[in-house]
């Protein structure tokens, strides 16, 4: 059976591709694919992990044909939502590699990562509105939570699509890259982050993704736990050695 979703280990790091032509749109059977594949990467975790498309396009958004009445609707964002939230949860940094565009669902699937990589010429949106509908994969809460509400509601209330630039501008996209190189691009910032004390960044990703809906107050309590908690590793004592030792940037870590 051909699937749409494959996963590769590129290293420490892996891979999943999306190809469902002709434009990568998200039907809820890929939901469903690219969810259990996410489940195989929390069961064996990698380093770190690309999430990328074609070289045409990321992703197109939701399998508009698969819409309908309220019941289906929400069958189609809880697709979403128990996709996105398990790429959300991950405990490794995790980077969305978007060529061509990434629209609707697509860009809320970039939005669960913790990076994005975006090619030079490629276009990025929440054009739901423009069906009468509104973003239903987490479009309205991830992204007024990564560049405020004001430049959110620009965004989802007019459907309009932004350039690389501007979204770079924005700070919705975190590097600009060559159309040809997006991947590895990509591919080369998280092999760096893989081979560093990963369960450390892990922790530090709860930290800070959690740490957002909580009071200051809680949220500090909470980074006291898992600094503490960083200390239970052998990246911790491999680190603290090699600074005493060698100084600050020589630690060669195990990921443990």
């Amino acid at each position: 059976m051909s699937t749409a979703v494959s996963s590769q280990r590129v290293g420490r790091v892996a891979v999943l591709r999306i190809d469902r032509p002709p434009v990568n749109s998200l039907s809820i059977g890929l939901l469903d694919e690219l969810r259990l594949a996410v489940e195989g990467l929390a069961a064996d975790l990698p380093g770190a992990v690309v999430i990328t498309g074609t070289d045409r396009i990321f992703s197109a958004g939701a399998d508009i044909t698969e819409f309908g009445g309220t019941d289906r609707a929400a069958e189609v964002s809880n697709a979403f939502g128990n996709v996105l939230d398990a790429i959300a949860s991950l405990p490794r940094a995790t980077v969305a590699a978007i060529s061509g565009g990434a629209f609707g669902g697509g860009l809320e699937l970039a939005l669960a990562c913790d990076f994005r990589f975006v090619a030079k010429g490629a276009r990025l949106g929440q054009p739901e509105i423009l069906l009468g509908i509104i973003p239903g994969g987490g479009g309205t809460q991830r992204l007024a939570r990564l560049i405020g509400p004001a430049r959110t509601k620009d965004i989802v209330l007019t459907g309009r699509y932004l350039s690389a630039d501007e979204a770079f501008g924005m700070g919705l996209a975190d590097r600009l890259t060559e159309a040809g190189s997006v991947v590895s691009d990509a591919l080369e910032f998280a092999s760096r982050l893989a081979e560093g004390p990963v369960v450390a960044q892990g922790l530090a990703k709860r930290a800070i993704d959690d740490g957002l809906g909580l009071s200051l107050a809680e949220g500090l309590a909470l980074e006291r736990e898992l600094f503490a908690m960083t200390f239970a590793t052998r990246d911790a004592e491999i680190g603290v050695r090699s600074f005493l030792e060698r100084g600050p940037g020589q630690a060669e870590f195990v990921g443990a």
